[in-house]
């Protein structure tokens, strides 16, 4: 598992915000492993704070909006594809208005800065959402839509399609988000000429201008029209138009719009908190479905503590169950794991078999075989002692020793045929030999039982 990351040293930029016109500064601060993205509005009495989650979008005009009681902020999508893309989980970032600059219409400055300062990696596991199975979100229109799919990498494809004799159907896809610096983040926003008007009219793009968005000029209209346009917007007056992108600076690729569709998706599902490992497929997106799409995993993320971690049966074990003989004392019939699939710093990952023929079935019950729930926290803390055993030089020469265990739930039976999966972390660093751990038992998609443990490591005699 990855871990998380943070910046190296703090940045801040310069810029006007598109729908407010206004001059805005924002800074990017490192923050502690655990803390997640944090926008804090500066301007306002007590600096309030906003955490950059799905749960906290109230409006997707043009843009993402995030509200939390009196405070809220809006234009926020580039910086949050940059700091996805960067592996950033964990930011405080201060800006002094109601909205992120619109800068260059892209995410490339902040893209710049990330790589200027430098990337930290933290101690604490980055902990992915994990898409095991269809989702789909489709507009109301049916016009929109957006897909997430199994896949043992992230992967995203966009498609566009709109009504425009300049801009009709393109495609673009990310294969690796170590490509996103060179293939996303420099593509611009788009406005079409024809929509100027109305878009003011709403008291929106008073920050717009040739230099921080394509625009696009499909529409034939009276040059009295144009120059009424250019007025309003505040640029010099065209003449002589053809259809096309009438920016001062050409357009970077022939599918620009559609990598910029792609990175507003980015920004907005990077609002679930989590690295995405599975494909994304958007379909004519825009904030409204992608956030739409980003409240659904949310809810799903909160509903369950973890996913049941992924368990490949053909995967070669970290540790089988004759290195496992090796660490811990237990023999039959307690020796309640079979192997080991995954070790993080702070996290294990352990798998035991539930057979017909184990011993506690003959009792327990004879008409009914359930595995006993005593056991089954057995079980979790064997995984468990694994891991504290893990965090030491020479684990062949110590045992641990449970001390208390808390907060047991059981929400489901075990029985004979179910493969249960445990998931421990620890909670605080070892001190002085004592382990403070979490453990969570699945069987498949289902959270069957938790606990909290104290554990003690102790030199064998």
């Amino acid at each position: 598992m990855d871990k998380q990351k943070t910046l190296q040293t703090s940045f801040t930029l310069h810029g006007k915000g598109l729908h407010t016109g206004l001059d805005i500064d924002i800074t990017f601060l490192p923050a502690p492993a655990g803390t997640g993205r944090i926008i804090r509005r500066v301007d306002l009495e007590g600096s309030p704070e906003i955490p950059a989650l799905s749960e906290y979008v109230k409006g997707t005009e043009r843009g993402t909006v995030l509200i939390k009681g009196a405070a809220s902020v809006s234009t926020i999508e580039h910086a949050m594809a940059a700091l996805y893309a960067k592996g950033i989980e964990n930011c405080i970032i201060e800006v002094n208005a109601p909205e992120f600059p619109i800068l260059d219409g892209s995410a490339k400055a902040y893209i710049d800065a990330i790589n200027e300062v430098g990337i930290v990696e933290q101690e604490q596991a980055a902990e992915p959402y994990i898409v095991k199975q269809r989702h789909e979100v489709i507009s109301e229109d049916g016009k929109s839509r957006i897909i997430l799919l199994p896949d043992s990498h992230f992967g995203i494809d966009v498609h566009v399609s709109f009504d425009s004799p300049v801009l009709d159907n393109q495609f673009a896809s990310l294969e690796r988000l170590q490509d996103f610096d060179t293939e996303i983040a420099s593509s611009r926003t788009f406005v079409f000429v024809r929509e100027v008007e109305m878009l003011l009219q709403h008291n929106l793009i008073k920050g717009g201008d040739l230099d921080n968005a394509l625009v696009i000029y499909d529409e034939p209209m009276s040059q009295e029209k144009l120059d009424s346009i250019c007025d309003l917007v505040g640029v010099p007056h065209k003449k002589d138009l053809s259809l096309g992108y009438i920016n001062n600076a050409p357009i970077l690729f022939p599918n620009e719009p559609a990598r910029h569709k792609l990175l507003d998706v980015l920004g907005d599902l990077a609002l679930i908190g989590r690295p995405i490992r599975g494909r994304i497929i958007a379909f004519c997106p825009g904030h409204k479905i992608n956030n739409e799409m980003g409240a659904k995993i949310r809810k799903d993320i909160k509903l369950n503590e973890a996913q049941a971690p992924l368990y490949d049966p053909n995967q070669t074990p970290l540790l089988d169950v004759n290195r496992i003989r090796e660490l811990l004392p237990h023999r039959y019939p307690f020796l309640m794991v079979d192997k080991i699939i995954e070790i993080g710093s702070d996290y294990i990952v352990g798998v035991k078999s539930v057979s017909g023929n184990e011993p506690f079935f003959q009792g327990h019950f004879p008409t009914e075989p359930v595995m006993p729930g005593v056991l089954q926290i057995e079980a979790m803390a064997q995984v468990g002692g694994l891991l504290v055993l893990n965090t030491i030089d020479d684990p062949e020469n110590y045992s641990t020793y449970f001390m208390k265990i808390d907060n047991v739930k059981f929400r489901q039976k075990v029985v004979p045929g179910d493969t249960l999966v445990f998931k421990l972390r620890l909670l605080t660093e070892v001190r002085r030999g004592v382990a403070n751990m979490r453990g969570l038992a699945f069987v498949g998609e289902k959270l069957v039982c938790e606990a909290e443990f104290m554990a003690q490591v102790v030199k064998n005699k």
